[in-house]
């Protein structure tokens, strides 16, 4: 008896190529717009201005992540975003947080804004760590 073994690629473990169009990234609203874009194809929901939304949304519960399949992400314009998502937008981040103590502790916030002040993580730099807190996907900046 003859044994044959299958030659066809495994597409099952190939990577995901996405692209992030940091041109249409103007704050953080228009960012998830951007995420939902690239990440939510296929799903009849979309996800929240939410960093802890991202990273589960990155652990690959659903989406094109689902079964948290492997990843390449390709950034175009990352220095655009980096900029949409600097100081400004962070302050106002936590700035619309205050503006609701019954959800969100303001101890905390009034700590981030003072790290924010003295050159802390911006919202860009949080959505760097929440990417980079997964293995499974690779982020790049496209060369632009």
């Amino acid at each position: 008896m003859t044994m044959t073994h299958p030659t066809s690629v495994d597409t099952a473990s190939a990577p995901h190529i996405l692209t992030i169009d940091g041109a249409s990234i103007r704050d953080i609203a228009s960012f998830y717009d951007e995420i939902n874009r690239v990440f939510m194809v296929g799903e009849d929901w979309q996800l929240g201005a939410s960093l802890d939304g991202l990273d589960d949304m990155l652990y690959g519960g659903y989406g094109v992540l689902r079964g948290k399949a492997p990843a390449i992400v390709v950034w175009e314009q990352m220095d655009s975003s980096r900029s949409a998502l600097g100081v400004e937008a962070t302050r106002a981040y936590y700035l619309a947080k205050l503006e609701h103590p019954q959800v969100f502790k303001p101890g905390p916030i009034h700590a981030a804004l003072a790290r924010l002040g003295q050159g802390g993580p911006t919202y860009f730099d949080l959505v760097m760590q929440v990417f980079a807190d997964h293995p499974n996907i690779t982020l790049r900046a496209a060369d632009n």
